[in-house]
């Protein structure tokens, strides 16, 4: 009121004026969420326009320790999107395991639910990064607890029954929170999350490309374009330097343009089956078709610019947990011999800045977690396609494990996002076990169409 007089505005004018923030004041005490979300200490709040009807859209920054073992130090800002629809309905944590996505959109557990939804984003990954950064605490516990403390933040909130999701590394994410803090939510929802246990053991990737899918031919055609590139590299990389420099990339972390283009190769076989269908082989080039042609197929499938300095840096913390503790596939390229130049280079070292150390812990992490997955885990639904070549190595259930289960999707890729792509026995026990964990009523529709490429659902090619 003192600002109100001091601008000037006496008898009607303050009186309208006072009634509004009286209006204002009473909104917030009766519940107003976007009053109770700035009322979270560490909390900054913007609300933007939503495009989803019913539902209000947040963007959040939460102020998160460096380190959760020692407080008194370093802070970052966390970025964070809610779409809030009810404080009495569920909620859902969606984790992407990288950037959030700056886009409103409805995860499958958030659409069978008919509950809100939280995207976290992952530390270090820009903006949610400390500056200086310490990558020692770039963890999987760090970033758990950052979850933890975030939930316990909301839940102030947000009272009702909790679900975690999240697709690849983002289901990774999802599992690793839940390990930690079991009780944080009512129930989990893994898409395609690979589990590396063992980081000196990947023969079940090279099975995989043996036996993946039902026709030979598709199998043996891509290994023999594989080669076909690595044995036309003049042409290939006379095709790349010149995409390169319109583009402006560069190509100091991997050294040379050769690097960059054989481990594009490498991920030839590889990207296909993450993001193509079997039937998707019939338009592949044969073996003797024009260098254009080659080099277009390279680029579709496996995106050389990849392995640029610019494709490579929004995913450094991922290349450096996978390189510290998360493992990573190291399938056999004996079909591409001797024709590699840099065979050893197809590992998380090569794709992070020689100015951050880096020391794997032996695969400790994740021992702990396939334990505990098999023997403690409750309330878990994973799902895969048969056809991914990161579900070669899954997450399985053991004696201990209550209340869980895993399906694969016949036929589906790294795209196998949806309950609703399982045959329909099947799908329908995994909705109703979401629902009975969020404590809702059936009747909720799920998704009924697989994310589009430009679907945030849908992450980027590499690395997950």
């Amino acid at each position: 009121m003192a600002l109100l007089l001091a601008a000037g505005m006496t008898g009607a004018g303050a009186t309208a004026a006072q009634a509004a923030v009286t209006a204002r004041a009473g909104a917030a005490e009766a519940g107003d969420i976007l009053a109770q979300l700035k009322a979270i200490p560490g909390m900054q709040v913007t609300e933007k326009t939503s495009k989803i009807p019913g539902t209000r859209w947040f963007w959040l920054e939460y102020r998160q320790p460096v380190d959760h073992r020692n407080p008194g130090g370093q802070w970052f800002e966390q970025r964070v999107m809610l779409q809030h629809k009810s404080a009495d309905k569920p909620m859902v944590l969606y984790t992407s395991g990288y950037h959030t996505p700056e886009v409103m959109f409805t995860s499958e557990p958030t659409a069978l639910v008919d509950g809100n939804q939280i995207s976290v984003e992952y530390r270090y990954f820009t903006p949610s990064r400390p500056e200086p950064a310490d990558w020692k605490k770039d963890t999987i516990w760090q970033a758990a607890t950052d979850e933890h403390r975030l939930i316990g933040a909301l839940k102030t909130i947000y009272q009702g029954k909790w679900i975690s999701t999240g697709a690849s590394k983002g289901g990774m994410t999802a599992v690793y929170h839940k390990r930690f803090y079991p009780h944080d939510v009512d129930g989990s929802v893994v898409y395609v999350a690979p589990n590396d246990v063992d980081n000196n053991d990947d023969i079940a990737y090279d099975k995989f490309f043996k036996t993946v899918g039902s026709d030979p031919g598709c199998r043996a055609h891509l290994k023999a374009l594989a080669r076909k590139f690595l044995e036309r590299r003049p042409e290939m990389l006379k095709r790349f330097k010149a995409a390169a420099d319109r583009q402006g990339l560069t190509f100091t972390i991997l050294r040379t343009q050769d690097r960059a283009f054989e481990n594009s190769v490498m991920d030839y076989e590889w990207g296909f089956w993450q993001y193509s269908l079997q039937s998707d082989c019939a338009s592949l080039p044969p073996v003797d078709a024009s260098d254009d042609a080659l080099y277009e197929s390279l680029d579709t499938v496996s995106g050389l610019s990849f392995y640029s300095d610019q494709g490579l840096e929004p995913y450094i913390p991922y290349y450096y947990q996978a390189g510290t503790q998360l493992g990573w596939p190291s399938p056999k390229f004996k079909h591409l011999r001797p024709l590699l130049r840099y065979e050893s280079s197809y590992q998380p070292r090569t794709y992070v800045p020689r100015d951050i150390p880096m020391r794997f812990d032996r695969g400790r992490a994740m021992r702990d977690i396939d334990g505990w997955v098999r023997q403690n885990s409750n309330h878990m639904l994973f799902l895969y396609g048969a056809n991914d070549p990161w579900g070669a190595e899954p997450f399985r259930l053991g004696k201990g494990a209550r209340d869980s289960a895993v399906y694969v999707a016949p036929g589906m890729n790294h795209s196998a996002r949806l309950i609703a792509r399982l045959p329909a026995d099947e799908q329908a026990k995994a909705m109703a076990d979401v629902r009975r964990w969020a404590d809702v009523e059936a009747g909720v529709q799920a998704l009924k169409q697989a994310p589009r490429a430009d679907d945030p659902l849908q992450l980027q090619r590499p690395p997950l």
